[in-house]
Order: structure tokens, then sequence, then C-alpha cells
């Protein structure tokens, strides 16, 4: 094992043990590297390694220090943990929801049904299953094509399918400077070198696509026009149409991450260049993680490689998930859930535009997470080791940001997982911290 992996693993189990508790600060890499007898540029790649895993938050001269998550694993991707109040995971679950699918799936517990749904699925699934998801994915004028259509286990896999057809291993791959954290460890597993790609108020600059371009071919674009994720940008018609032209000038592909835009209604990309676009979606945030099929709508000359991917990397859907997403789609129950989330989102957005009034919050009305953009006197890992201490489970703007180092100072909240009442005393407690300073809470020095 490589020396400063075995040390990474050494502070990761401090962590997990307790004898590093969240909130603490970590010596400065000059101290450590002394400490261990290590060279400075070895501690630097052990840090990198414990942000990379999530048992740190930190940047570059403000000081690193245990997360609040403190008993995570070594994946830089983490699975949600208890927290007093979550809002880190994304995971909207509506009362009374698993009522109405128990309805809809009753079918399912019949022999002949259930010997149908216990076969293996395809990744091209079946011509009445393509035909369905296509008219349910159909939004803002846009429906995909039927034949174009392929199917994986859930969105994390779609995304891995799409960055795996499009993009060669040692390639390059244009993201947004500030992206959904999976994609970081995906493109890592896969040997796919990710180019940040500079933003504005309107999402992902076309000029910085064009001058990344330009210094070394781009094999692909990951981008979430829709609700983006974690800033809640969607571009203006305007914006859309510039990068769509772009793609179709630069022969560029467009992996269109579409895993919230249930809860708008704006077209994909994909309807202004349908031969350049690959758009991914999802039934994790429509109806439940527990219950995932993910979708990946691609030009016809693409669907191929596209399905040998998912077979390649073991990603596509078990039968059984498929069978029952497809009972819920076709009764309607998908619909219903859609329907209902959207206005739970905005009931949420609303409350924590109350909660947060006075504060720098970058927020859609339609969506289920804010950007919170946080004052001078308070830095974003700080912050999140003191929420961590009052029980409450938020995300830094550094496990976001593509370039280690260069995070945004601010902290995404997820407003979908606790009950109303409990996220309304989150954001309380939260805005009375803004109020204070840092300094306050001298168990983060």
């Amino acid at each position: 094992m490589n020396e400063y992996l075995k040390l990474a693993d050494d502070v990761a189990l401090d962590i997990a043990e307790g004898r590093l508790k969240p909130g603490e600060r970590l010596p400065p890499q000059r101290s450590f590297a002394y400490q261990r007898g290590i060279a400075a540029s070895t501690a630097s790649r052990v840090y990198t390694e414990l942000l990379k895993r999530g048992l740190v938050v930190g940047e570059v001269g403000r000081g690193t220090y245990v997360s609040g998550q403190s008993r995570r694993g070594a994946a830089a991707t983490r699975d949600p943990e208890d927290a007093r109040v979550d809002l880190e995971f994304n995971f909207p679950i509506l009362p009374g929801q698993s009522q109405l699918m128990a309805k809809s799936l009753a079918g399912l517990s019949g022999a002949d049904a259930l010997q149908v749904a216990l076969r293996p699925a395809t990744s091209g699934g079946t011509p009445v299953a393509r035909e369905i998801s296509a008219r349910f994915l159909a939004r803002g004028g846009w429906s995909p094509r039927p034949d174009g259509l392929a199917f994986t286990g859930g969105g994390r896999q779609a995304i891995a399918t799409a960055i795996a057809t499009m993009v060669p291993t040692g390639a390059r791959c244009g993201v947004e400077a500030v992206t959904y954290p999976l994609v970081k460890g995906i493109a890592a597993r896969l040997g796919v070198i990710l180019v940040p790609l500079a933003m504005d108020e309107h999402g992902v600059r076309p000029d910085s696509v064009e001058k990344a371009h330009r210094e070394a071919r781009l094999s692909a674009l990951y981008v979430q026009p829709v609700l983006h994720n974690p800033l809640g940008i969607t571009m203006p018609a305007a914006r859309r149409e510039e990068l769509a032209r772009l793609a179709q000038n630069l022969d560029l592909v467009v992996i269109e991450d579409a895993i919230y835009a249930f809860l708008a209604d704006e077209a994909p990309l994909a309807a202004l260049a349908p031969d350049h676009c690959v758009v991914l979606d999802s039934l994790s945030k429509r109806v439940a993680p527990g219950l995932t099929l993910g979708f990946v709508s691609a030009p016809s000359r693409l669907r191929e490689s596209v399905m040998a991917s998912i077979r390649s990397g073991g990603w596509g859907a078990g039968g059984f998930a498929f069978s029952a997403a497809q009972r819920l789609i076709a009764d309607g129950v998908v619909g219903e859930l859609v329907a209902a989330k959207r206005e739970d989102a905005r009931q949420r957005q609303r409350l924590a535009a109350d909660c947060l009034s006075g504060f720098d919050v970058q927020a859609d009305p339609r969506a289920y997470h804010l950007w919170l953009n946080l004052p001078e006197h308070w830095r974003s890992q700080a912050f999140v080791a003191v929420a961590a201490r009052r029980g409450i489970a938020i995300t830094p703007s550094s496990a976001f940001a593509v370039t280690p180092g260069h995070a945004p100072n601010a902290v995404r909240l997820a407003l979908a997982a606790p009950p109303i009442e409990r996220l309304e005393e989150a954001l309380r407690t939260l805005a009375g911290m803004l109020h204070a300073r840092e300094q306050d809470f001298a168990f983060v020095e």
C-alpha cells in the first residue's frame, strides 16, 4: 500500500474510534509531515485523500477540520447516516406514499407477475417498457425516442454508463467547476480526467467550454442545466441555445443530468441538439431511494455502445425493480408523486426563505436544495462542524468543487428529508449560528 494511503487509514481510524472528534482541527500539513517524519508532498496527499473520503472538510490556507460525519467509510461517496436532522442527503419521501405505491404493486404478488419480475432485466428493456418510459420522460415539448432508451440500476449507474461510453480512459470530460460529488469518484474509477469549466449566474459558460476544448480536446461535457445540484441554477433559454450550438459546432456530446428536472418543465438540451445530447434520468428522487431505475436517452447511433457499457460495467437494472417501476409509471402513481413533491419542495423553499431571510441564499423556489453563501466571519468547514455538534448534517462546498482547495465559502442545504417541523427547527438553528461568529464556538479552533 502507498505510504499516504496507510497514513490516511490511520487518521480515518482515529476519527472512527473517536480519538479525533467532529470539529477538531488537524495540524497544518507541514506540522503533520514533521510529526510523521514524511515529506510535505506526502502529507498533502494524505489530507487530499481524507477530503475525498469526506472525513475532513477544509480549504487551502484555512485549516482542515474533522467533518460532522465522523464514522464514514473509506469511499468518497457516502451512505446516509443517522443524524438528528439530515440536511445532507436529498431523498424526498412523502407521508402516505408507501400506501399509494402498495396498491399499484399488489399485482406483483401474483405468481405469474412475480415469475416475470424475477427474470433478469436487459439494458434495452422491452418495446412496451421503452414506449411507456418515453411518454413518462417527456417534458417541455421534448420526448425521447423509444429506440434510443436504455435502462440502468439508477441515476448513478446512468452517469457511469454515459461517461464510460463517451469518454475513453485517459481522455478529458468538461464539467461545471462546482458539480455533483459522485461524478468525481466515477471519473476517477474510469480513469477520466475532469476539466472544471467556469460558471456564471446562468450556469456553465460556453466560452470556457470552447477554451478548454482548444487547449486539449474534450470528449464530452457533463452538465446539469435544470435545477443544478448544488447551485440551484436553471439555464435560461438563450444559454441553452448557445451551448447546444457550440456542442454541434465542436461535434461534442453533452451528457445532461436531469435527475432533478422532474420538479421543473424546461425542455432538455436534447430538444435543441438531439444528435449531440445524452439525457440521464432516474426514479430515486421521484419515488424513493429503495426503488431505483435509471434511464439513458441517447442518439440512435450511440445506443448500442450505451448498452454495451451497461453490460460490461454491471450497471443494469434488477428485474424486480424494473417491473415495479414500470407498474408505478403505467398506473400513474409516479405522476401523482411528482405533483405532490413539486408542492412539497415549494413549501420547503418558502420555509427556508423565511428562516434564512437576510442571508445570501441562492435557490430556485422549485428545488429541494439551496446554496448558502456564508458571511465573511464564517468558514464553510467550521460552519459544517458546528452544525454537526448541534445534530444537523450539512454539506460543505468543498464536496462539490472539482478542484480541491478552490471551493466557494458556502454550504448546500438539502431540504427534502426531515419532517417539516424538524426542518424549521434546523433552519432556525443555522440562522442563529449565522448571526454569531465562528470565534464564539471555541471547540473548532
